[in-house]
């Protein structure tokens, strides 16, 4: 069940309409049902896979909170980590691994390994994964107390509108929200306006620009032969607001979800291009996994408290993993190592720059930020160009025919007429525009409600109007799945 999907349309206010009616002793479990029967309308045996990792971190968390050692504890940590990677290394990166095997197997001349394994990938199985491993570390390390009640704990692995793509909770937000359902108000109108403002503000980003900008990107990425630099340069700038507007949508449209049910999820996306260096680029951009790589794995790797050697090599590792975390395949390692170089050329650069005494006077003025902010977006872009490929081999030649071939087609004939890219361009305005009042501090939000009533009715009738009228929509009105679900 996607949401800018009809199914959805039905679903959730369904869900959120009786949430609210019910007595409040009946709503965690009723969130419950929900969740379950939102996940499983993909594929209902894969329930059991959810249902067997939030029995072992649930298990494992009153085992920690039992064990009279430290040695038990990290055993019991241990435990639960082999069990739950196990099982997504078998689902997602059984065949990665065999493949591999198999090419370093013909390279010394063996015979190619042919056995692959026919498993369907998981719907948000990295996502719900990293959450309960999450806990299970935070139980060990003390920072919040192992959940005693399972519904509660079920419900905040598996709550629905960040349940297949993020952003990833920690218990200590989540799990204490999940706690005090009861306390949750009937009916807050300024609430509830502003989860639904989100809400369709997600379904803006996702419809109109997301999904037109793919129409563009993939006949342009698909058929890389007939194009030249320019072609291939749009193309992969849109992908990049491509990429942006669908994971940023849905996690707008999951904090929207939640808001509407009385629950804060954490922010996401922080307006990413505008970041004038790409370590700020990361402080921006799927904050939630940054945050979890950083707490998780960078700072017990040594972070950056063992010397500049260690910290580089950290911070290889960690952009390698985040890689392989979005898929397994070779283009995805590249673009985390190409991330990792970006950061440590950053530092190297700052520290030479420090050792000559060079400075920078006009570091704070508008032009020099501008100056930075595109150079940080095309080193970005340059990067997405391995994610949007479906191989390694694929991205080496999409930039190989940049460089060789400087045939033009006018930008009319890759994919969108005049009319949808005028559509598309006045979003990507419109999200700039945004996102640069946000950088100001200043909430889009709480600007509107200041205005008068018949600008503000004009306004979100305006926004719903577009979704419905400019939105890209498949045959039947078919929905088209969020990039991020492949993860």
């Amino acid at each position: 069940m996607l949401f800018n999907s009809i199914e959805f349309l039905v679903f959730f206010p369904i869900v959120a309409g009786l949430f609210f009616i019910i007595p409040k002793k009946f709503r965690c479990l009723w969130l419950l049902i929900a969740s379950y029967y939102f996940y499983m309308s993909w594929n209902p045996k894969y329930a059991v896979l959810i249902a067997f990792s939030t029995f072992i971190t649930y298990i494992s968390g009153i085992l920690m909170e039992r064990a009279n050692t430290k040695h038990g504890k990290q055993a019991v940590v241990a435990a639960s980590f082999i069990i739950n990677l196990a099982i997504l290394g078998v689902f997602k990166y059984a065949n990665f691994a065999l493949q591999t095997l198999s090419d370093i197997g013909a390279i010394l001349g063996l015979q190619p390994i042919e056995r692959r394994l026919d498993l369907l990938l998981p719907v948000g199985i990295s996502f719900y994964t990293f959450q309960a491993l999450s806990y299970t570390i935070d139980v060990y390390r003390g920072t919040v107390k192992a959940e005693k009640n399972i519904l509660q704990y079920m419900l905040f692995v598996s709550f629905f509108p960040q349940l297949v793509a993020g952003p990833i909770e920690r218990s200590g937000n989540l799990l204490s929200q999940i706690q005090r359902v009861k306390e949750i108000n009937v009916w807050e109108f300024e609430r509830v306006r502003n989860g639904f403002l989100l809400m369709f503000w997600g379904l803006f980003q996702k419809l109109v620009i997301a999904d037109r900008a793919s129409v563009l990107v993939n006949q342009v990425y698909q058929n890389y032969g007939d194009y030249g630099f320019l072609e291939l340069a749009i193309a992969s700038v849109l992908f990049a607001f491509q990429i942006y507007c669908d994971f940023g949508g849905y996690s707008n449209i999951a904090r929207g979800a939640a808001r509407v049910m009385g629950f804060s999820l954490m922010q996401n996306f922080r307006q990413p291009y505008l970041a004038v260096n790409i370590k700020e680029f990361w402080r921006r951009w799927h904050i939630s996994l940054t945050s979890w790589f950083t707490d998780y794995l960078y700072i017990p790797l040594g972070g950056s408290r063992k010397g500049t050697v260690r910290k580089y090599l950290n911070i290889l590792i960690v952009f390698m993993v985040s890689g392989l975390w979005h898929g397994a395949s070779w283009n995805f390692v590249a673009w985390g190592v190409l991330h990792a170089v970006y950061q440590i050329s950053g530092d190297l650069a700052g520290k030479w720059k420090k050792r000559i005494g060079v400075q920078d006077s006009n570091n704070g003025c508008f032009s020099r930020k501008l100056e930075k902010g595109i150079v940080t977006f095309v080193l970005a872009d340059a990067a997405w160009v391995f994610f949007a490929s479906d191989s390694l081999h694929h991205a080496c030649d999409i930039f190989r025919q940049m460089v060789a071939s400087f045939q033009t087609t006018s930008i009319y004939e890759i994919g969108l007429d005049r009319g949808n890219w005028f559509i598309l361009c006045f979003g990507i305005l419109l999200l700039f525009v945004v996102d640069v009042i946000h950088e100001k501090d200043v909430s889009v939000f709480q600007f509107v409600q200041r205005q008068t009533v018949l600008f503000r009715w004009t306004l979100y009738l305006g926004l719903i109007w577009s979704i419905i009228l400019f939105g890209i929509y498949g045959a039947g009105y078919d929905s088209s799945q969020f990039i991020y679900f492949q993860f």
